[in-house]
């Protein structure tokens, strides 16, 4: 019964998310696609008077011709881009498949996964079976809930921002910041490309959203992440670097995903070994209980006192 609650509740959430956003993000990624030709228009007109005024003045720039190319170029990947999600969004026969198909291999691991896990943990000894379960389990959990939720606060801090701005489309642009920042490094990467995209209708309203965006990323990311995660990873920055790196060339996106909760569970299996949990064996104590070495000498160490 639990397990039904627990699964029609979040296929309520679901649709009712569904329902309310998704039809709004297309319309708004429609609209986005059809008023880019103009919004890159006024993006050269704004570099054609920056390049006047640097001729006015003696300046050695000229970006007209670069610009134009990039421009042209970033219009017609995104019209082709946007094409291909409005098309996917129509098909809707494989999305029902995937979601049933998601429903009911949830159900299956929930009501069997612990005995696969525990089929799995068996061929380990039990001292280092049930550490391995345990950092493996709260390494993962803990990350990519942190990641969701921070996300999430991400998402409508901008988009509420937006909205106060007067920002053209600020509930797309808002969760596609959100979205990207799911990604290590993502954040920024999305930033960049919604002040770019606000930019060509208006420069000083694209710096404006620059600031603002960066300003909430640094609030969410130095203040609400610590009381929310914490010490999520414990990892040096240099090997949060390295382990991106490694994951994104062997998984691609996938391993990009999950690069960093597997470096923290090497990490904390390391951590571990170092300090004697895993070479400790547990073995039967008077009482029937089962405790480690290290236990039964404190203990005696106790009564000697």
């Amino acid at each position: 019964m639990a397990i039904i609650g627990v699964l029609l509740l979040a296929v309520v959430i679901l649709a009712g998310v569904g329902v309310t956003l998704v039809p709004v993000i297309l319309q708004q990624l429609n609209e986005l696609a059809n008023i880019l030709p103009s919004w890159i228009d006024s993006g050269l007109q704004q570099l054609e008077a920056f390049q006047n005024w640097a001729a006015t003045q003696q300046l050695p720039v000229n970006l007209r011709g670069l610009a134009l190319q990039l421009l042209e170029r970033l219009s017609n990947q995104f019209q082709s881009f946007t094409g291909r999600i409005l098309g996917f969004a129509f098909d809707t026969i494989g999305v029902v498949v995937n979601i049933l198909i998601a429903a009911v291999l949830t159900i299956y691991l929930i009501l069997n996964g612990e005995n696969l896990w525990n089929g799995i943990y068996q061929w380990f000894p039990e001292h280092i079976g049930t550490k391995v379960r345990q950092l493996l389990r709260e390494d993962f959990q803990n990350y990519f809930i942190g990641q969701a939720t921070l996300g999430a606060i991400l998402a409508v801090l901008v988009t509420l921002a937006f909205v106060a701005l007067r920002i053209p489309l600020a509930l797309l642009f808002g969760i596609a910041i959100g979205f990207f920042s799911l990604f290590p490094f993502g954040t920024g990467i999305g930033i960049a490309i919604v002040s770019l995209l606000v930019a060509l209708e208006n420069f000083w309203l694209g710096v404006e959203v620059l600031g603002v965006a960066v300003a909430l990323d640094q609030i969410n990311s130095n203040i609400v992440a610590p009381r929310i995660l914490g010490n999520l990873t414990g990892l040096n920055p240099v090997w949060v670097v390295i382990s991106l790196l490694i994951g994104a060339k062997l998984g691609g996106v996938l391993g990009l995903l999950i690069a960093i909760p597997i470096a923290s569970f090497i990490k904390d299996i390391a951590d571990s070994w170092r300090a004697g949990e895993l070479t400790q064996k547990i073995i039967p104590h008077e009482d029937g209980v089962k405790v480690t070495p290290m236990e039964i000498n404190q203990e005696n160490y106790i009564s000697k006192s």
